[in-house]
C-alpha cells in the first residue's frame, strides 16, 4: 500500500498510496522536538503511542460528528488518511493558561479561560510559527472570513468533545493544537494528529503533567507517560 515518501516533518513521514491519489499513509516517528525544534530527542516506541492514541481520538471524534482525514490505523506506527491540502494555520484552543501564553500576556499558570480561547498561529517554521489575527490569516492563506469562522466553530466543537473524552480517563484537557486541510471536494476537515504531542493533559487527581511538557520541562520519562495514557484509553474501550 505505502509507496513513495512525499514529505518528512519533525514527527511524521507522509507516503503516497499506490493506485490511489486520494489517500496517504502517515508514519509516526520516534523523534520528539520542542521550542520549534530547538530541543530534540529520540524515544524508542514514541511513534507507536502517538499513532494509536491519535487513532482512538479520531475514532471518537468521528462517532461524535467531527469529520477528519483519518481512515484507519494500519499497524502500530502507521495510519491511512484522506489526502488534504493543509491550511497553513495552527489552531490552538486554550481552556487553562499554560505554556507560551503565560509569558506572552503575563498570566499565572492554571488561570481558566471561560469560554475557551481560540488562537491562530502561522504555520511557518522559519518564522517560529508566529501568533496572528484574522486579518493576517486572510492575507496569508486562501481562507475567507467564513472559512475562519467555520474553523473556529469546528475547533470549539472538538474542544467540547475532547474535554469529555479525556475526563473519562481522569485527564484535564488544558490546551491543544489542531490543523485543518481541504479535501478533494474543497471541504475543510480536521487533519494532522491529536495526541499528547499536540495536547496538554493534566491528571485530574494529582495535577501531574501527562503530555510533551514532560520532555519540554525534563519532568520524567516521556514514553512512560504516553504508555499510561494509552493504557487508560484501552481500559476504557
Amino acid at each position: 500500500m505505502k509507496d513513495q515518501l512525499l514529505y518528512e516533518g519533525k514527527a511524521k513521514q507522509v507516503f503516497t498510496v499506490k493506485g490511489d491519489d486520494n489517500l496517504l499513509v502517515l508514519s509516526y516517528k520516534n523523534d520528539a522536538t520542542a521550542f520549534n525544534g530547538v530541543k530534540k530527542a529520540n524515544f524508542k516506541g514514541k511513534g507507536r503511542y502517538n499513532n494509536l492514541i491519535s487513532a482512538k481520538v479520531f475514532d471518537y471524534l468521528a462517532a461524535n460528528g467531527v469529520a477528519s482525514h483519518f481512515k484507519e490505523a494500519l499497524n502500530d506506527t502507521e495510519q491511512l488518511v484522506e489526502k488534504t491540502t493543509i491550511i497553513p494555520l495552527e489552531v490552538v484552543v486554550r481552556n487553562v493558561a499554560a505554556g507560551s501564553i503565560t509569558k506572552r500576556i503575563g498570566l499565572e499558570e492554571k488561570t481558566p479561560f471561560q469560554p475557551a480561547l481560540v488562537e491562530f498561529f502561522y504555520k511557518e517554521d522559519a518564522l517560529g510559527d508566529p501568533l496572528i489575527n484574522d486579518e493576517h490569516a486572510l492575507f496569508l492563506t486562501d481562507c475567507t472570513q467564513a472559512d475562519l469562522e467555520e474553523i473556529k466553530k469546528m475547533a470549539r466543537l472538538v474542544n467540547q468533545k475532547l474535554q469529555a473524552f479525556f475526563k473519562e480517563i481522569n485527564l484535564q484537557l488544558v490546551d491543544f493544537k489542531l490543523e485543518f486541510g481541504r479535501n478533494k471536494n474543497d471541504e475543510i476537515i480536521l487533519s494532522d494528529e491529536v495526541s499528547p504531542d499536540t495536547c496538554r493533559l493534566w491528571d485530574l487527581s494529582t495535577g501531574e503533567k501527562m503530555d510533551k511538557d514532560v520532555f519540554r520541562e525534563d519532568l520524567g520519562d516521556l514514553v512512560t507517560v504516553y504508555d499510561h495514557i494509552l493504557s487508560r484509553l484501552e481500559a476504557k474501550s
